[in-house]
């Protein structure tokens, strides 16, 4: 599917859980991408928009490598250092041709959720540490270390570039209990403050 991209900033419908475009391991683009710029603006207001802290172009239907991050609204957490919320506060970044080179530490758990699987939160067990080598915004090379809520954020989103959801990571049992809600969220039987497209419905809301 083919997303037209207005000279207008617009927010745009988020996928829900179901759609093959959610599945699919995303492809690299170039600096020549039609009107990248644009395209970077409306997701940045449609993350905004609905109240996320990541946002992956496979979720606005686009299967291509580009997520970006802004964990601002993690730093009014109290339960955090100064120093962690600080460094939430100001991380605001595009990803462009990610990829993870390394993971280390003892996993750890922390509650996710996702913009596309609305009203399901479950713990996931990721590696607190990361390096990536990624393109900015404006397509320069970078290679950095990330630890923390950072990393979390995003090792979530780089997972939506290679057609994976946090829900593939649970338990089978975990799985089996939310798949009712799974189902429900494919066939647009749920209540969100977003615009959303559902796979098993022809209107977008």
């Amino acid at each position: 599917m083919q997303i037209i991209i207005q000279s207008k900033t617009m927010i745009i419908p988020i996928v829900a859980y179901g759609d093959p475009v959610l599945k699919k391991k995303a492809t690299n683009i170039t600096k020549d991408y039609p009107k990248f710029d644009t395209l970077l603006e409306n997701m940045y207001e449609t993350m905004y928009n609905a109240f996320g802290v990541g946002l992956a172009a496979p979720q606005i239907g686009l299967p291509i490598r580009l997520f970006l991050v802004d964990t601002a609204p993690f730093s009014e957490d109290e339960e955090l250092t100064k120093e962690e919320r600080n460094a939430l506060k100001d991380f605001k970044r595009t990803f462009i041709n990610a990829k993870i080179i390394k993971e280390e530490g003892d996993e750890w758990a922390f509650n996710e959720g996702c913009l596309s699987i609305p009203d399901v939160r479950e713990d996931v067990f990721r590696q607190p540490k990361i390096t990536i080598e990624y393109l900015d915004e404006n397509f320069k090379e970078r290679t950095e270390v990330f630890e923390g809520l950072i990393a979390r954020v995003i090792q979530h989103e780089y997972d939506h570039i290679e057609g994976v959801l946090f829900t593939d990571k649970l338990s089978s049992l975990k799985k089996r209990l939310i798949k009712g809600k799974l189902a429900n969220i494919a066939k647009g039987k749920i209540n969100v403050d977003y615009r959303m497209r559902f796979p098993s419905l022809k209107k977008r809301r």
